[in-house]
């Protein structure tokens, strides 16, 4: 269980680092766009004051339009520098955020690939043992088990003939081997309905003599 707890865990801290490394990596596409930014704000600037230059020469009598032709040109040439400006920085903006998900998206899926199927196997191994764990006489189908994936140098700690011991029905080893079986499926031992050791099943008894 605590090695599943320690893996989420490290998947969601795998997750946050490289959303921040996506991010950082967003951020500094997006800062080459600066200068093309700046060129842009002062164009803009720019063609608003030759706007209005154009504007007020356009009210002169008599020459006004042929005063103000220059400045709308002008105006005209600003706006493609302008248009230009713009076009780059959103192409450098679109390419920053593409390569921000790519540094995000690329470790994050490989990943989930080996995480994932084992998170989902490790749920599915933990609710059909819950739906066995309902008897004492269950512990040994977990006991059984145990000895079939667990290793053998795990096994050996708990007895040194663990099939021998299980055959002749010692509670103490099945319940051993039960209970790392279980653990292996993030449950622990569970009061159990039936009675223990030395009790015999409920029903009528032959009658004597």
């Amino acid at each position: 269980m605590l090695g599943q707890l320690a893996g989420d865990l490290f998947m969601v801290v795998w997750i946050v680092l490289w959303w921040l490394a996506g991010r950082f990596t967003q951020r500094t596409v997006d800062a080459i766009a600066t200068p093309a930014r700046s060129s842009a704000d002062a164009a803009r600037r720019l063609a608003d004051q030759v706007g209005q230059a154009a504007e007020q020469s356009g009210r002169i009598p008599g020459i006004g339009d042929e005063l103000r032709k220059p400045f709308d040109a002008a105006v005209g040439s600003l706006q493609s520098v302008i248009n230009a400006a713009d076009e780059q920085v959103a192409t450098i903006e679109r390419a920053g955020l593409l390569l921000g998900w790519l540094v995000f998206l690329i470790p994050v899926v490989l990943l989930l690939v080996i995480w994932l199927p084992a998170r989902i196997r490790f749920v599915l191994r933990a609710r059909a043992a819950k739906r066995f764990l309902d008897a004492e006489a269950d512990l040994d189908l977990f006991a059984l088990r145990a000895m079939v994936v667990q290793p053998l140098h795990v096994i050996a700690k708990i007895s040194d003939d663990p099939v021998a011991a299980w055959r002749r029905g010692d509670r103490d080893v099945i319940h051993a081997l039960a209970e790392i079986e279980l653990r292996r499926s993030g449950l622990t031992l569970p009061p159990l309905r039936e009675q223990v050791i030395g009790d015999t099943p409920s029903g009528p008894r032959p009658s004597r003599g």
